[in-house]
């Protein structure tokens, strides 16, 4: 029995020693590694430790690259940054409401022959109902001379705008405007009340602050005193107040 006893403990240590052989335990450390061969002091597999605030660079693929992958190969290293967008022309900035004060200057065309040269301001304000598409209304008063008297040309008008983005901050546009008219001193020629019409456009210039601009129009001021009819150009340069 001892014979037998002692030849079953051999096989069972045999047999143990063969299965730690096929099935090694293998265990990693982040922090410390070791060799493959390096025993453990307690006889137990090493923990699996993470290091803190470790980081771990991302892994991109790199064309044409010679590590043994067909077509390319897999870098660590981190990807070229993205070009800045480039800027868009032909956007507006959020602002439905326009005011403009400025210098105006009209020549009124009398009658054949007869012109008067005036000089005043401008004040007009808009509000978009698209980004393209604005109400328009305005007032235009400027003073002269005529027979020895102050004269005085007066137009209170309404209509649609539109506009359109142009280089280096530009705002491009135009409008037809309409309403009356009002000519003093009182002349032998007629009357001084008259249905009135503007038709012209001018430029929008950015200033450093977004919400103010500067602006310069040119228009044709069609009106009807004394039995005929005016077309008097008119000059304006100023200030829009954005909002």
């Amino acid at each position: 029995m001892t014979k037998f006893g002692l030849l079953g403990g051999i096989i069972l240590l045999f047999v143990f020693t063969a299965g730690a052989q096929m099935h090694p335990t293998y265990s990693f450390s982040l922090a410390s590694p070791q060799p493959a061969n390096a025993p453990s002091s307690a006889g137990e597999p090493l923990p699996l430790e993470v290091m803190p605030n470790a980081s771990v660079a991302p892994v991109s693929f790199v064309p044409g690259g010679d590590f043994g992958w067909p077509g390319g190969a897999y870098s660590s290293s981190s990807p070229e940054p993205a070009e800045p967008p480039q800027g868009v022309q032909g956007v507006f900035q959020n602002y439905y409401w326009q005011a403009y004060v400025g210098y105006t200057y009209v020549r009124f065309f009398e009658i054949p022959g007869t012109q008067v040269n005036t000089n005043g301001f401008n004040f007009s304000v808009q509000y978009y109902l698209k980004n393209w598409l604005a109400a328009d209304g305005e007032f235009v008063a400027t003073f002269g001379s005529q027979f020895g008297s102050t004269a005085d040309y007066l137009m209170g008008l309404g209509g649609l705008r539109i506009r359109k983005a142009g280089p280096r901050g530009l705002e491009i546009w135009a409008h037809v405007l309409g309403g009356g008219s009002h000519y003093t001193p009182q002349t032998s020629y007629g009357n001084q009340h008259s249905v009135a019409y503007e038709v012209g456009g001018g430029v929008d210039i950015d200033a450093h602050h977004h919400r103010m601009a500067y602006r310069v129009s040119v228009d044709a001021a069609g009106t009807n005193y004394f039995n005929t009819y005016q077309v008097s150009p008119k000059v304006s340069a100023g200030v829009v107040f954005k909002f």
